[in-house]
């Protein structure tokens, strides 16, 4: 293989450049030409390639976001947008790519192998709702951001004796919210995959508020519910004074955090490894600390669980 290609698609999440550099200098190192897809798959349909070299991915490691820009692309869905792609790729001569990105990427990378195009999968959602892997690039880095609000929030809970709801992404897992809210001590995280009694939480806010407890935390995944109408909900049936915050894409902002850098920059060199050997419709994954290829199909009619064990401790260590 001579010539191979990388892109970012769907939601941005930090740690997304540490991958592409670590993909173009091992290509580089090889001796293969590497060309980076603007936008993501709508790139791919129109064409939009550069060549990359060892400077273009000079001083972006610690950059948030992702160089090569990203967009949603309703065309590649079809069979046209497809070809069209296809024969994009074939006129230059690219050979493999390399796709980061969420559950909507990987499904492009799965489309693209069913063509004939050697393709490997990088997991990155701040979500990390990507089965098979313990953790998708940009995780991390969006749980640090969302517990350093939430630290900063209690600050002003506490001074005003206020009961918070704090909305962060995740729209069918609550993963962020899982972490996010055990490691900042909320009292209350509600998430997706579990249903929910608001007067049970209502309630605990209540008994807590009686045991001399000044604030409540409340971390809510926005596909578990409406954060508005919680916060409604709980100001009317506890008659505390209750504020709402929706973190909102400030989660996907900022520079990766090291664990991000080092994990991207793991999947991206072996991204390498594996298209130069033609492998083909295959995603990377980090379990137990190791590196694991799992068939991108697999991974696709997978859900990643819940860890119930740390919402149980979750529950336990909120009085």
């Amino acid at each position: 293989m001579n010539r191979i290609g990388v892109l970012t698609s769907g939601g941005d999440a930090p740690g997304m450049n540490a991958a592409v550099r670590a993909i173009v200098r091992k290509a580089i190192h090889y001796g293969i030409e590497i060309y980076g897809v603007h936008r993501g798959f709508m790139g791919l349909i129109n064409s939009d390639f550069v060549k990359l070299d060892i400077s273009s991915v000079g001083d972006i490691i610690h950059r948030g976001g992702t160089t090569l820009l990203t967009a949603r692309c309703d065309e590649f869905k079809t069979e046209e947008g497809q070809r069209k792609a296809l024969k994009n790729l074939e006129a230059f001569g690219i050979e493999g790519i390399i796709v980061i990105g969420g559950d909507g990427s990987l499904r492009g990378a799965n489309a693209l192998s069913k063509l004939g195009i050697p393709t490997i999968g990088i997991p990155a959602t701040i979500d990390n709702d990507i089965a098979f892997t313990d953790n998708c690039i940009g995780f991390d880095t969006a749980a640090n951001t969302v517990v350093d609000a939430l630290n900063k929030v209690r600050d002003t809970a506490t001074s005003h004796e206020r009961t918070f709801i704090i909305e962060v992404m995740g729209r069918r897992a609550g993963h962020l919210a899982l972490y996010t809210g055990l490691a900042s001590g909320a009292e209350t995280i509600l998430v997706p995959e579990i249903p929910f009694d608001l007067n049970a939480v209502c309630d605990k806010i209540e008994k807590g508020y009686i045991r001399g407890k000044l604030h409540s935390i409340i971390v809510v995944a926005e596909g578990a519910a409406n954060s508005m109408e919680v916060g409604k909900v709980i100001q009317e049936k506890t008659g505390l004074e209750t504020r709402v915050i929706i973190l909102g894409h400030l989660q996907r902002g900022g520079n990766p955090s090291a664990y991000d850098r080092i994990l991207a920059s793991r999947f991206g060199g072996k991204a390498v490894d594996l298209i130069i050997q033609n492998t083909k419709d295959k995603m990377l994954g980090l379990i137990n600390g190791e590196l694991v290829i799992t068939d991108i199909e697999k991974v696709l009619s997978a859900t990643k669980p819940l860890d119930m064990e740390l919402y149980q401790l979750s529950d336990v260590l909120s009085f």
